[in-house]
């Protein structure tokens, strides 16, 4: 697209919106001049335009300008797009399209089935873009190729808090990683200070040291973070808390079952640098397989909990609580 060499239509899909929106919004903004957009740029969204309306504003020509741009947003939502006319009217457009127009369907959540007749004619005719989410695994990874992007770098520690705090939203890591990046006026190296300052994350009480204190099963430590938990719901729900210690004890389980119990094995199996690793020794010794087994099974029914599925009037701090003390005793 930057060296100009644009395709009349572009199919965008997958689990992954970040990359869909991250190649629709540079089409939208840098395709057509601002002179050129008033006429020439349509934006349409999938849930109030059948096919025949995207495909009349496809076929038009542009005016004073070289080419059109129709963007089609929540295509996923397109009434007939699941239906044989819609199919049949998009097939015949993908086949012989307006050279001069640049058709672009963003759709999000979903992908067309591969062995569909559309599907192959998509293939053979458009540019298809299929998004998939990252493993966890790969987040830091990621992160820190998406900082270097930006001219600037970052330690393995902050990449991990960022993945492990942030989750594999990668719309939501850019924009904290760019907010971030917006109090410094030259190029920095971010460490985990500058995560805990910047990102909202509390020095002492979030959930990076609740697996630490958990991990050593040091009750008071955890005891006080659930309490600052307590004291800072919105800050701390405990749903997302509940998720990432699911994530921690599934992680344990994984290393106990592949017999993973030294630095570097640990490092391979779940994918992660070998300073992370070594935090999973002591809650390899002090939790064994059957208390892991457990455990995972109090998460699930403090899960449960938190949704109001069981437990009637509990609180979020009263279920946090009572599922931290029975992960340590």
């Amino acid at each position: 697209m930057k060296a100009g060499k644009l395709a009349p239509i572009y199919f965008l899909q997958g689990d992954e919106p970040y990359y869909i929106d991250l190649l629709s919004d540079y089409i939208e903004q840098q395709v057509l001049s601002e002179s050129e957009k008033g006429f020439n740029q349509m934006v349409l969204y999938g849930k109030d335009a059948p096919m025949a309306t995207i495909l009349n504003q496809a076929r038009r020509f542009p005016m004073m300008s070289e080419r059109q741009v129709v963007l089609v947003k929540e295509a996923q939502e397109i009434p007939d797009l699941a239906k044989e006319e819609g199919k049949r009217l998009l097939e015949s457009y993908v086949k012989n399209p307006l050279p001069s127009t640049i058709l672009v369907f963003c759709h999000k959540y979903k992908t067309l089935d591969g062995r569909s007749a559309l599907a192959k004619v998509l293939d053979k005719h458009a540019v298809v873009v299929t998004t998939k989410k990252l493993y966890d695994n790969q987040l830091p990874d990621w992160i820190e190729q998406h900082i270097k992007s930006t001219g600037n770098t970052v330690d393995p520690k902050a990449a991990y808090m960022l993945a492990e705090y942030i989750g594999n939203d990668l719309s939501r890591l850019a924009n904290e990683v760019q907010k971030l990046l917006l109090n410094f006026s030259e190029k920095v190296k971010i460490d985990s200070a500058m995560v805990q300052k910047y990102v909202g994350i509390s020095k002492e009480y979030n959930t990076f040291e609740l697996q630490k204190a958990l991990a050593v099963r040091d009750v008071v430590k955890a005891n006080q973070i659930v309490q600052y938990f307590e004291g800072n719901p919105k800050s701390n729900p405990a749903i997302l808390v509940i998720a990432f210690l699911f994530s921690y004890y599934s992680k344990l389980l994984l290393l106990h079952h592949q017999k993973a119990y030294h630095e570097g094995e640990v490092a391979k199996v779940l994918g992660m640098h070998p300073f992370v690793a070594k935090e999973y020794l002591p809650a390899l010794r002090n939790y064994p397989p059957q208390k892991v087994v457990q455990n995972i099974s109090w998460i699930h029914q403090a899960d449960l909990q938190s949704k109001g599925i069981i437990g009637g009037s509990i609180s979020d701090g009263q279920i946090l609580k009572e599922l931290v003390f029975k992960l340590m005793h």
